[in-house]
């Protein structure tokens, strides 16, 4: 999960990449980049930490120019140095910098072949610097010294035969224009968009529409899977699907917690989705707890707060905001190794003793992956002084790893790994716990557009839609990106910058 922005304007793009990038920080924490074309010039500015601390006012002065990639990362593969900050680049054909979000679940063998076969070497073990020479090595092969727009489509095509996962990509080409790229099954989202101006149009790429709309960029559509949009620089824009069968399944994390819910991806909207959650999952209560006791329905902020809502108006109770978000402290999910993420809950909400006093409180959640914040989380309502607890989660049992972006790789770190939805509840300190059938959670979120056939539910189902996947490959990536894995690596990087400043 990672938030990607691509800006081909009639002047400077810095800022509106930057600001771009402000409101995709929900999809990466870890670093940010920004990289600007200003005739055949290269400007850029990439580190590891927050949008606001990588970018000084000396920084955006030097990324100049009228085109512009951009990037925030969330590390699932590669380690969270700031050599695998995004955008990368490579100097042949052309000159190109790329920004991808997802997960090449191939990307071993792309390196052999790209070493053995193309020449190329790959300096990082990021798989988004593998795309980026695939990428480069099939344009090279399309092209000659001048660069057509179907040879771009074609080295598109060429890398949809290649590659095999999730992928959305920005491209720049120095002189030529940026394409953006979606792998066949739509995986994760990318769209584009239009701005008039006095000197003409303006076109963005984003992973999400909010990106657009607060930019003053009218939503085109999505970028549909398998499919290419090339803008020129002069803003000449063409499109072309470059799959040879092209599915729709959009992940089904994206509506469930990615995504904000502002959004809308494959015209299904973030937020009616979500409220569907919460209707869907009221009505399984009354199933099972057709006298329920209870007094109050307080959500753990932010992403439940849109199925709550519903959730307590179906089920007739009080709908009550009892815990208090600090809004400096990030995403507890996407933070790098479980320590981190403990010592993050406690930071990052607090409760309002007189919603959980003597109450029977039903908590709601929209999933639970590790435990780590809804065990916590119980315990703040105990200590608030609540009755009972119980916990509605929004989504499926999470039980399968996650090889399409998302932080999920390690099966024996998942709470429901092993147990059943009463060990879970006993596992996390609830009195009752409830989960929303993967049925019921489909369902919110289709219907809407006819092309998508299914998402990609593999963390509740483990079908994984783009295939590939077996045994020897879950254990790799468990052995590569565990918390332990994780640990180390912090580790060595820690070593590595003690040395280098004595040095």
């Amino acid at each position: 999960m990672c938030g990607i922005v691509g800006i081909v304007g009639k002047g400077q793009v810095n800022h509106d990449l930057y600001n771009a990038l402000t409101v995709l920080q929900h999809r990466g924490q870890d670093a940010a980049g920004i990289v600007t074309c200003d005739g055949d010039k290269l400007n850029l500015r990439k580190s590891n930490g927050l949008v606001r601390d990588v970018f000084r006012q000396e920084h955006m002065n030097r990324l100049s120019g009228n085109m512009g990639i951009a990037h925030v990362r969330y590390p699932t593969a590669g380690t969270s140095s700031s050599a695998e900050a995004q955008p990368m680049y490579v100097n042949s054909p052309f000159g190109i910098c790329l920004a991808h979000n997802g997960n090449l679940t191939n990307d071993e063998k792309l390196n052999e072949d790209l070493f053995r076969a193309d020449r190329r070497h790959i300096n990082t073990s990021s798989d988004s610097e593998v795309l980026l020479n695939v990428f480069a090595h099939e344009l090279q092969e399309a092209s000659s010294l001048r660069l057509d727009v179907e040879d771009v489509f074609k080295a598109v095509s060429n890398v949809h035969e290649r590659a095999i996962g999730a992928y959305a990509v920005v491209a720049m080409i120095i002189g030529y224009g940026i394409v953006g790229f979606r792998d066949p099954n739509g995986i994760r989202p990318v769209c584009y968009g239009r701005r008039e101006t006095d000197k003409g149009p303006e076109f963005m790429i984003a992973s999400e529409s909010v990106a657009l709309d607060v930019l003053g960029f009218e939503l085109i559509g999505d970028i549909e899977p398998g499919e290419a949009v090339y803008i020129e620089s002069n803003g000449k824009i063409h499109k072309q699907q470059c799959a040879r069968n092209p599915k729709h399944n959009p992940c089904i994390f994206e509506h469930v917690y990615l995504a904000r819910p502002d959004s809308v991806i494959d015209q299904v909207s973030v937020y009616k989705a979500r409220l569907k959650m919460g209707e869907k999952l009221a009505d399984k209560i009354l199933r099972h707890k057709p006298d329920h006791d209870i007094d109050v329905v307080i959500p753990i902020p932010d992403t439940s707060c849109t199925a709550a809502l519903p959730m307590a108006h179906r089920l007739g109770v009080k709908y009550r905001e009892g815990l208090v978000k600090n809004r400096y402290i990030g995403r507890t999910f996407i933070m790098p190794g479980q320590e981190e993420r403990k010592k993050s809950v406690r930071r990052k909400l607090n409760t309002i003793e007189l919603e959980f006093r003597d109450k029977v409180v039903l908590l709601v959640d929209d999933s639970i992956v590790r435990g780590t914040t809804s065990k916590q989380i119980v315990q703040m309502a105990r200590e608030a002084g609540a009755r009972k607890v119980y916990l509605a989660c929004a989504s499926p049992p999470v039980r399968h790893p996650n090889v399409y972006g998302i932080d999920m790789p390690a099966v024996s770190e998942f709470a429901a790994h092993g147990h059943t939805e009463a060990e879970i509840a006993e596992q996390i300190g609830v009195d009752w716990l409830i989960y929303q059938d993967l049925e019921d959670l489909e369902a919110c979120a289709l219907g809407v557009n006819d092309k998508i056939s299914r998402f990609d539910t593999s963390v509740f189902d483990g079908e994984y839609v783009a295939g590939g996947i077996d045994e020897s490959y879950l254990k790799r990536i468990e052995s590569l990106r565990n918390d332990q894995a994780k640990s180390q690596e912090s580790a060595v990087e820690m070593e590595l910058i003690e040395i280098h400043n004595q040095s």
